[in-house]
């Protein structure tokens, strides 16, 4: 125990009995983002980690977090913590907070879980929105025990109050192996339900901020997004992000956020089957930020994927905002159309200073395509006029390549980001991610899907997207490259930068834009 920082040694010594959980956040950050991993990607805290140590302590549960993230440990330095820790089971929980992570994820989680079952035999168990979509999948992997087929919250409580061995048939929720006939045979149990409603504030009662490491102060080890922090290095720590609700109440083919509500585990289950919204209390809400407000935290992320939806929510959560005094810069994302222009006051006024839209496409008909028509009739550059207007800075986030994608059709949705020349644009080439509608599309029609969890990775060297009805992958990877650098080299865009910014801001952008991706699907 005497290898532990000194924040887990004294939690450790403290606990009463053989630590029951600890919960990984895997490292795959170099692969997941290459160059762009030492100094420009966010480093988040684990929400989802954070959130299961709270519901798991609430239950008595001795509980510790190991983030190899966010400590940057080597495999092993990893290995040997958690020989140090000696917890009942090892729990991976693979979900980060952009579409992709969970996947991606995977490719540190795997790593580390092969080297845990080389050296110990220590129970390991996988949760998270890629195991929620591919369960018998995880399962396949030797190193893997033990899988959990949702948010897990209640699983992991039934898990750590069994013996974790003969218990296991009677445990909803959760996969694992049997030996049967010679061979391996897996197993899912019936699903187990997500936190209902009423039950959030209770059974989710907040993060287990005290459980994460830092340096000298905590959440010091985590850094914001480069554009939150306004393009300036020194302000993007300490940072962290909170959860007001959880799900999403539409469907769009892309999207995989609502497989972690999964309740049914037949084969052919998406996201879509599964969507929703569970919100916690305004309360609650303001526990948590005045929590982190004591530990001297300003950048906040609101990680809702639709906070500005339901004024029945947000407005009691901003006005406690003001109320309380609080100081946080913070972001939070829309939907184009349910920006209401009566409410961007308020927003700007409890210091939501950056909102996140989804235009994905600057052409309707492929933008409707893939949102199964859900999106409403909206003129996107009056609604970005009407936010830059309340002083509140746009994140933009565009996909190229969907199904019905020409060069003419993304040459449109390049056009209309060049011409909004918003604070920022994030530009993503479209991928069929585990859990979305279109994966399972993509199974069906027999599309070529990633052969690697790092193909899966927007950024990385071995990034794959979808090819479309008239192009191939590598022409929408070389587009959305181009695309990219074009946006962000614009003298009209880096103008704005340095007028609103500054000019060393501006030649951080520049310094950012000097680091060039290697894609393999290129030829690099």
């Amino acid at each position: 125990m005497n290898n532990l920082p000194e924040f887990l040694r004294i939690y450790v010594s403290m606990t009463q009995r053989k630590l029951d959980v600890l919960l990984v956040n895997p490292d795959s950050s170099i692969k997941a983002y290459q160059g762009l991993a030492a100094t420009y990607s966010a480093i988040e805290p684990p929400t989802w980690a954070l959130l299961l140590a709270s519901s798991c302590r609430a239950k008595g549960f001795g509980v510790a977090i190991l983030d190899c993230d966010a400590e940057k440990l080597s495999l092993e330095q990893s290995v040997q913590r958690v020989i140090d820790i000696n917890p009942r089971i090892v729990v991976f929980v693979v979900y980060g907070q952009n579409p992709n992570s969970g996947t991606t994820s995977m490719i540190g989680a795997l790593s580390l879980a092969k080297a845990l079952k080389e050296y110990t035999n220590y129970r390991i168990g996988f949760v998270g929105s890629h195991t929620s979509a591919l369960p018998r999948e995880v399962l396949a992997y030797s190193c893997v025990d033990i899988v959990f087929l949702n948010e897990g919250v209640y699983a992991l409580h039934d898990l750590l109050s069994s013996n974790m061995q003969s218990d296991l048939r009677n445990i909803k929720g959760i996969g694992y192996n049997i030996f049967e006939n010679g061979g391996v045979v897996p197993i899912l149990n019936p699903p187990q339900c997500v936190v209902p409603q009423e039950r959030m504030d209770i059974d989710l009662p907040g993060y287990a901020w005290d459980l994460l490491p830092y340096k000298d102060k905590p959440l010091d080890l985590y850094r914001a997004h480069f554009w939150h922090s306004e393009f300036d290095h020194a302000k993007r720590t300490p940072f962290a992000a909170i959860y007001t609700s959880l799900g999403c109440n539409f469907g769009c083919n892309f999207c995989m956020i609502n497989i972690v509500n999964r309740n049914d585990n037949g084969n052919d289950v998406d996201a879509s089957h599964s969507r929703g919204m569970r919100f916690w209390s305004p309360e609650w809400v303001g526990k948590e930020m005045n929590k982190l407000a004591s530990m001297g935290v300003r950048t906040l992320r609101i990680s809702d994927e639709m906070f500005f939806l339901n004024r029945k929510y947000y407005e009691p959560v901003l006005k406690q905002v003001i109320d309380s005094g609080f100081d946080f810069n913070m972001w939070a994302y829309s939907r184009v159309d349910t920006v209401r222009k009566d409410y961007l006051d308020l927003f700007k006024q409890a210091g939501v200073n950056w909102l996140a839209l989804g235009v994905e496409a600057g052409n309707q008909v492929v933008r409707q395509e893939v949102a199964k028509g859900s999106f409403k009739e909206v003129n996107i550059r009056d609604v970005s006029n009407t936010i830059s207007a309340a002083g509140i800075k746009i994140i933009s986030n565009y996909i190229f390549g969907f199904p019905d994608d020409t060069l003419e059709t993304m040459q449109q949705t390049l056009d209309l980001a060049l011409e909004l020349n918003n604070e920022m644009a994030n530009m993503y080439p479209c991928q069929a991610l585990p859990g979305s509608p279109m994966h399972q599309i993509a199974r069906k029609n027999g599309w070529a899907l990633p052969d690697s969890f790092e193909g899966y990775a927007f950024l990385s060297y071995e990034c794959q997207p979808l090819p479309t009805r008239h192009l191939s992958a590598a022409q929408v990877l070389k587009f959305r490259d181009e695309a990219w650098q074009k946006y962000f080299t614009n003298p009209a865009y880096l103008n704005l930068v340095e007028t609103r910014f500054g000019i060393q801001e501006r030649k951080n952008i520049e310094d950012m834009t000097s680091i060039k991706l290697k894609r393999k699907l290129l030829g690099d």
